[in-house]
């Protein structure tokens, strides 16, 4: 198959390797790792830091979904980092005061999950202190670092969102305008928040796991939560500290499938990680691999399959505590023949296809924002550590003298009663961040991660299928020309609708696009490298020579870091 330009190498190393949103953020996961700290440390470490350098795209106060490999138990852990509605929240309050819409600002709060997804997973599974991970962290914060393209960009274009909040002005927005790219830019008062919490781990007594459940408590039911809760409300928001004492995230098993010889793991239905594992197992009944890559053939099939797993998640998937999840049948191989018989080759769905019926094979159970960072680490042991953090300084107001928003992650919620994701107390928003983590023939081969909203579930899946199926590195498979529908309701709400969309970087050969649309997509051509593509970043461990391969997205600030 022809090679399409990585412009940059896979990098390669023996001991540990990182890829994450930000070279600051590999830097610091390095760091931990040179000192001794686990991939658990040092993914805590960089998700710390990308909560600051990415902080546009990404909140501490936000959401982090985190998905693990522990090599020793050969096994996969979830960490759930998602936030519940307060109890005060219904659909009926947000008809009667805001006339059916979910407005911008505290309306959509949801209780913070990063802090504690970040701290349970350092808790049970790393080896460092909250002190020894958050270090660089808080160093970026206070010190400052350099303002970067992407981020100076992001800034600029909700700077009308960023100046209505006075506290979310007074860091973003310095000076009165958006910080030129090479700027320093700081933000202390989440270096305060940081160092607050560090302070209250030093106090406590016992070993580190107490130390560092004193560090969460700290934010959740001491003055870090009270001082958020007493904004919230003092702006018209429903977030109480009962809300806030009473959220832990869970540690779960994942959901898995296998695809010809690979197993493949994904977060549960709280997010959108099991539609990766449906594209999957439809693909597996085809001859993807007698297919040219990225031909008309290969990107229709690709496109279809996407639609037809996308169809179920906006029919099923929702908070499993609140909603019947079938998703024994929706990952059951059976279930995959049933709905693949739905693709034609030769036609597109004009629009999202019909959802499928799972309960029939076994009788049971029954905007378009583009926010998020992600990134993965595997060290010398074998663990792996998979992340997407998001939440954006955009949707809610920084909590002033906190430097952080509440989460906004609410307006993946839906303000339809019979919606699988729909607002109720307590209920958790269906999450669009949904790392993954693959296996071949039992031993680990990569974790995998994008952000880019409901485009990271597509572009993690054309990731894989390159390095799989077309032996491409994977900094190559990361740079390959990607594409992606929007044939249903959109996570972010309003959550809009593009029946039959298909957008395709314009590096794929014209007469490809004209097959295409002869298919019956309807094509919308992207730019040679579209940040929107997402910002896929993953590690390739060979097994067999003990060499691990970083790859990162070059659409945005992506870097991989190995030794």
């Amino acid at each position: 198959m022809p090679r399409f330009p990585a412009y940059r190498p896979a990098v390669s190393g023996r001991h540990y390797m990182v890829s994450s949103g930000h070279w600051l953020a590999s830097l610091a996961a390095a760091r931990v790792l040179q000192q001794g700290g686990n991939a658990i440390d040092a993914g805590v470490a960089a998700g710390l830091c990308t909560n600051v350098v990415q902080s546009d795209m990404t909140s501490f106060g936000g959401v982090a979904a985190i998905i693990i490999y522990l090599a020793r138990e050969q096994r996969v852990v979830t960490i759930s980092g998602v936030g519940t509605w307060p109890q005060a929240v219904s659909i009926d309050l947000f008809q009667e005061r805001y006339g059916g819409d979910m407005p911008l600002g505290v309306a959509r709060c949801c209780v913070p999950a990063a802090p504690d997804a970040w701290l349970t997973a350092l808790e049970h599974f790393g080896t460092r202190s909250f002190a020894e991970v958050a270090a660089d962290a808080i160093t970026l914060a206070e010190q400052g670092f350099p303002m970067h393209a992407f981020m100076a960009n992001t800034l600029r274009e909700h700077q009308k969102e960023i100046a209505q909040w006075p506290s979310t002005a007074a860091i973003y927005l310095p000076q009165g305008r958006v910080p030129q790219v090479g700027e320093p830019f700081y933000q202390k008062d989440l270096a305060r928040t940081l160092q607050r919490m560090v302070a209250a781990e030093a106090q406590q007594e016992g070993g580190r796991e107490k130390k560092i459940r004193a560090a969460r408590d700290f934010f959740y039911t001491g003055e870090i939560g009270k001082t958020m809760v007493e904004f919230c409300q003092q702006e018209g928001g429903f977030l109480t500290m009962e809300d806030m004492a009473a959220f832990q995230v869970e540690i779960e098993e994942p959901v898995t499938t296998t695809y010809r010889g690979y197993q493949v793991f994904a977060c549960g239905p709280w997010c959108t990680g099991p539609v990766l594992l449906q594209m999957l197992n439809l693909l597996e009944l085809f001859d993807l691999p007698g297919l040219e890559h990225n031909s008309a053939a290969y990107m229709h099939l690709v496109t279809e399959a996407m639609k037809l797993a996308f169809a179920d998640r906006e029919r099923y998937y929702g908070d499993p505590r609140f909603v019947a999840v079938p998703m024994d049948q929706l990952l059951s191989k059976a279930y995959a023949q049933e709905r693949a018989a739905l693709i034609d080759m030769e036609r597109a769905w004009p629009e999202m296809p019909p959802y499928g019926n799972p309960a029939s094979l076994a009788g049971s159970t029954g905007s378009t924002d583009l926010d998020t960072s992600a990134l993965c680490v595997v060290d010398a042991e074998g663990n792996a550590f998979a992340a997407t953090t998001s939440d954006t300084v955009y949707w809610t107001p920084v909590v002033p003298g906190l430097g952080i928003p509440i989460s906004g992650r609410g307006g993946q919620s839906w303000l339809d009663p019979d919606h699988p994701s729909s607002v109720q107390p307590g209920k958790r928003p269906r999450l669009t961040p949904n790392p993954a983590i693959i296996l071949r023939d039992g031993r680990l081969f990569a974790p995998l991660a994008s952000p880019g909203g409901d485009m990271q579930p597509q572009a993690m899946l054309q990731v894989f299928l390159n390095m799989v199926h077309f032996g491409l590195d994977p900094q190559e498979a990361i740079s390959a020309p990607r594409f992606g529908t929007w044939s249903f309701p959109n996570s972010f709400y309003p959550h809009a609708y593009q029946p039959g969309d298909l957008k395709v970087e314009n590096r794929v050969d014209p007469q490809t696009l004209s097959a295409l649309r002869a298919k019956g997509h309807r094509l919308e051509v992207w730019p040679e490298w579209e940040w929107r593509a997402g910002g896929v970043v993953t590690i390739l461990v060979d097994q067999e020579r003990g060499v691990l391969w970083g790859g990162a997205d070059p659409r945005r600030e992506n870097y991989a870091i190995g030794w």
